[in-house]
This record gives C-alpha cells, structure tokens and sequence, in this order.
C-alpha cells in the first residue's frame, strides 16, 4: 500500500497591506507580490481571536477615539471593536463618527478633523477691525470707526463652532455735531442824531469732525451790517453736517446810546425833538403857547459830552403894541400866534354884548388854551371905544378894523379870524363858549397844535 505523499501546496498570493494616514482618516493600500508555502492546516491558518491588533490603530489628528472591544479595554483595534470619534474644540469632524473594526481588516469607515474657520469678514466703510486669531474658531474681532464716526451695532464678533459670526455687521456713522465758533459779543455806541448803529462781524467758524462737509449754515437774525437800535440783541447762527446732524452758537450786540438829561417843557410852552429827545445829536425846540412870546435860545442839542448847548428860555405873556400907526400893524402881532374874535356892539348896555362879555369871561381858561384874544369895538364916535384887554385902540385903528373886516355900528356881531388873519366864522348873535371851542376844535387847529391837545389833554377840566 502506498501512503499517500504530503501534498506541498504552493499559493501564489497578493499581499495587501495597508497604511493608515494619522489625522487624517484616509489609508491607502500597497501592493506586493510574493509566494507562501504552507501546509493545510487542520485549523484556520490565522486565529484572529489572537491577534489583538487586528486593524490598524487609530490615531485621529485634533482628534480622540474612544474604542469598546469585545475582549476588553486593553483591546484598541481587534476585531470587532467599536470607536466613536470626537474632535479636539476649534475642529469639525468630517466622516463618520462611529468605526467598527472588521473581518477585512479595515476600519468601516473614514473621518478626520477639520479646523473650523469662518468666513472673512467684510470691510467696514469709514471703520477697520482688528481679529486675535484670524477667521479661526473663538477669533474675536474688535471694529473701530474712524475720527467723527460712531459705531452703530456689535463692536465686537466671534468666530463660533458653527463656523458663522456671532452677531450682525456693524456700521460706522457719522452722529457727532460739527464743530461752530461764533465771533465775540460787540458793544457799539448808536450813531449822532440816532438811536442805530451799523455793526459788522465775520461769519462763523466751521468744521465737520467726520467728512469736513458742512451743507448749512443759517443765521437767525439780521445780517452783518445792518443797523441796530439801542438795546442787546442776540445773534445765533446753526450748521448742519451731511448727515444733518446739527450744533448751533450765539453771541450779542449791544447798541448803547449816548443821552443828556431829559429837558423840562418851559411854563406856558412846549418842547419839539428829534429823534428820541435826548439822545446824542438830538435837537430840541423851544415852543410857546398863544398869547406867550419866547425869551432866549430856541433851539438845544445834546451833545456826545452828555450836556446840552445853551440854556433854557422862558415864555413869557405876548407884548401887544397898541400905539401903531394902521389896523394891519396891529393885527401883525398875532399873526400864527393868536386867533382873534372881535365883537362890535351898539353900546355897552346892549343885551346881546352884555351877555356874550359874560359868557366869554367864564370860560377864560378855555379861549387861552384855544390862543383866542377878544377885541372889543363899542359905541358910536365920537364917543366910540376900542380895546384889547387892558390896552385902549386909537379911533383910527377903531374905524380901519370895521372897514377891514364889515363890521357895521347898528346892531351885535362878531367876527372870529384864525391866526394867519382869514375870517373864519360870523355871528350876529352871542356865541356860547362850547359852540365856539367845538368850531375851533374841529376845523382850525394846526397838526402841531392838536398833537399838543393831545398829549396835555384839556387843563381847563
């Protein structure tokens, strides 16, 4: 019997080996040739459950494996065992996170770890940032805006592990008010003969802290070189920035005036200024009532020293000068002084001049502060008689007054002229005050003399 002869198996076999990239999570494979030689064994010819590296160990770059074998702890890569993969903080695993060691070999899967990064961040207009670790995760970075500018949002953002910045992009804007110096307060003194003076000044200074655009500038009040009256008057001038942010300043003129003492209004007479009255180059005249006649300077100016020119004059009771040769001399003296009634009766025990003389002698106040003098022409000639007040009327000036003005012997009448002499008004009955003041009143006084009226008002009330 022939034992059979052991059988030498020649295997050609590829040997594969395998190369696992640390960090990474790629391997790659290598290839050789080569020849084993080997008896059929009665068992498998590898016992795995004795090889406790079974695959190869894993090694994750930024990374950690936590690793369950079914032969125990000590057992990091036999067949069969399980790794759950994390990655170290600031990186991301890419791949699966649960590995298995299997029959090949080979791990299940692939993974790594990636850094985290986050985008760049994009300029900022009219600002800069500053990052402490680039776009890496946990980088913050801090914005800054330019001279003029404020930050309006985040100043601050950080790179979280979502790979996104934390908040919202900021923006630099321009919210600081320009920057305006207005010129220094001014005091002038008001101008000769008038309660102004013309001021000047130069505009503003102005500047814009952000982009030095400044679109507005608007001046409340009068303009440079206007005249100003006396008194403090406040200037304000505001500017307005491209982003209409806005800063106002203010400053004062002051106009001074000049003045003398106020000037007292003469007895029985009145004082007319210019101007203001007693301001620097005023000019007051010296006026007297009707009936009064002015004794000294009649005009008066203030002057810069704060003191009058001249001295103050006085109004004295009119002079009538009855020895004059003809009527018109005599009517002369009233002429744009007085106003004149003249009232010619039959005889002085005639009823109607009897009651007019009696009427006009109660109401004396009133026919002064209306300028009416009384003339008075009574009886027949030889015996005739003519008078002003105290003062006698010769008969020839007697006859030329009725001639003048009509006035006939036989019967009352009366004439009233006003100051320039014109006949204004006749009665042939007697007149009572009332009728004649409201005549006069009404129809013959002056501008200047019904201002006077005006501001005295009625003394005889």
């Amino acid at each position: 019997a022939q034992e059979a002869a052991p059988v030498l198996l020649v295997v050609l076999a590829r040997l594969v080996s395998s190369t696992w990239h640390e960090g990474s999570g790629y391997y790659t494979e290598s290839h050789t040739n080569e020849v084993y030689a080997e008896e059929t064994p009665a068992e498998p010819a590898l016992d795995y459950r004795r090889v406790p590296q079974w695959c190869a160990t894993l090694n994750i770059h930024h990374g950690d494996a936590t690793c369950y074998s079914p032969r125990g702890s000590s057992y990091r890569s036999s067949l069969g065992t399980r790794c759950e993969l994390s990655c170290t903080r600031g990186y991301r695993l890419v791949g699966s996170s649960v590995v298995q060691c299997l029959p090949n070999r080979h791990w299940s899967r692939m993974a790594y770890c990636r850094q985290i990064r986050c985008h760049v961040l994009p300029a900022v207009l009219r600002g800069s940032y500053v990052c402490s670790a680039g776009v890496q995760m946990d980088s913050r970075c801090d914005y800054t805006c330019l001279p003029g500018y404020q930050l309006e949002g985040d100043r601050s953002r950080i790179c979280m592990e979502d790979g996104r910045w934390s908040g919202t992009e900021p923006i630099c804007v321009d919210m600081e008010p320009p920057k305006i110096r207005c010129p220094d307060s001014r005091e002038r003194i008001a101008e000769p003969g008038k309660l102004t003076a013309t001021v000047y000044w130069d505009p503003p200074r102005v500047k814009d802290s952000a982009d030095g655009v400044i679109k507005r500038v608007m001046l409340r009040g009068p303009e440079p070189g206007s005249e100003f009256p006396e008194g403090e008057h406040v200037i304000r001038y505001t500017a307005h920035d491209q982003a209409y942010n806005r800063a106002s300043c203010k400053f004062s003129v002051r106009v001074q005036g000049t003045r003398c003492p106020v000037l007292k209004p003469p007895q029985n007479g009145y004082i007319s200024c210019t101007s203001d009255g007693n301001n620097y180059g005023a000019t007051c005249e010296y006026l007297c009532d009707g009936g009064y006649e002015r004794q000294g300077t009649s005009l008066r100016v203030c002057q810069s020293t704060q003191q009058w020119t001249g001295s103050q004059p006085l109004c004295t009771p009119m002079q009538i000068n009855t020895a004059v040769n003809s009527a018109a001399s005599l009517l002369d003296q009233f002429n744009e002084k007085r106003r004149l009634l003249v009232i010619s009766a039959p005889d002085s025990s005639n009823r109607y001049y009897k009651m007019q003389i009696s009427m006009l002698q109660q109401a004396a106040c009133g026919l002064d502060l209306r300028h009416i003098t009384v003339i008075e022409l009574v009886g027949q000639p030889p015996h005739e008689v003519g008078r002003i007040r105290e003062h006698q009327l010769s008969l020839g000036i007697i006859q030329e007054l009725r001639q003048f003005l009509h006035l006939t012997r036989s019967h009352f009448n009366a004439v009233l002229l006003d100051k320039v002499g014109t006949d204004r008004e006749r009665y042939i009955a007697p007149v009572s005050p009332d009728e004649l003041f409201v005549f006069i009143d009404t129809y013959l006084l002056g501008e200047r003399e019904a201002a006077r009226r005006a501001q005295s008002g009625d003394p005889c009330e």
